[in-house]
């Protein structure tokens, strides 16, 4: 990866582009559950066009894959400049605390590697820790490479998390994930019909009193291109239930524009209601 940091990022690329390919046909169980998802998420799509979505989308992966290369080794400089903010930028530096709803599309650690180098202060991300220790070693220092990174891991708990919002610690969020039935609501998304979802960007921000800006991470070209949304209206509600569903309708108009370059590779409907059977 080091190696790989030095080179032109169109090489790059192109080498992410083969280890998609070798993904695609090597890693068969995850290529199962990347074509489950879109059955359930695309259905008015032929199963071909499933097939070259998904495809797509091991490119897309392979190639966020290798550009950690120069998001963790090149010098910051030209970190800086492949990563470009659009959209309502100073939505993220208004008074008040903040959290930031940012989506699992492939370009989440160039986004999250993009707030740590934007925000004047401190920004909290949480993390999963890695299984092998050295693995895990290095993606920390990657990840808090840029200075302003503050890591907190699930197994911790929420306490420190809103400890931070109140004082006016940005929060880095990224919800979109299916963590079981205990930290779960079921509630549309896409047309899966009810989805395990979990409710944090509602609590949270509603205990902190936080506005919710989301922050979309966009694979191209010339690097990454990092948009700010405005902050979402009239959010959070009284009503979790309605903030979730309305998270995951904001998150459906996100994916719709760039497919490919969502997370597919999570088993997201691993939780089903009650009464309906497993989908993988």
């Amino acid at each position: 990866m080091r190696f790989f940091a030095v080179l032109p990022l169109p090489w790059v690329r192109a080498l992410g582009q083969g280890f998609g390919w070798l993904l695609w046909h090597a890693a068969r169980s995850r290529r199962h559950i990347v074509l489950v998802n879109l059955g359930l998420c695309f259905p008015e799509l032929s199963e071909a066009e499933r097939r070259a979505l998904a495809y797509r989308h091991f490119v897309a992966f392979g190639q966020s894959v290798l550009d950690r290369s120069w998001l963790w080794h090149a010098p910051l400089d030209v970190v800086r400049q492949r990563l470009q903010w659009t959209g309502e930028v100073d939505a993220l530096t208004a008074s008040g605390p903040l959290v930031m709803f940012a989506p699992h599309f492939v370009g989440l650690d160039a986004g999250g590697t993009a707030v740590s180098l934007k925000m004047p202060v401190p920004v909290a991300f949480i993390f999963s820790a890695q299984s092998n220790r050295v693995v895990e070693k290095w993606v920390r220092a990657g990840r808090e490479r840029g200075g302003n990174a503050r890591p907190h891991f699930r197994h911790e708990g929420m306490r420190q998390i809103l400890a931070g919002l109140k004082r006016g610690e940005p929060l880095h969020l990224s919800p979109d994930m299916d963590f079981g039935r205990n930290e779960s609501i079921f509630v549309p998304f896409m047309k899966v019909g009810q989805a395990a979802t979990v409710t944090s960007l509602s609590r949270l921000s509603r205990v902190a009193n936080a506005r919710v800006v989301p922050v979309v991470t966009r694979m191209t070209p010339e690097g990454y291109s990092i948009e700010a949304h405005a902050p979402i209206s009239d959010f959070p509600s009284r009503d979790l239930t309605q903030d979730t569903a309305r998270m995951n309708q904001l998150l459906e108009g996100y994916i719709r524009t760039m497919p490919e370059q969502y997370h597919w590779v999570h088993r997201r409907f691993k939780t089903r209601p009650e009464g309906q059977p497993g989908v993988y």
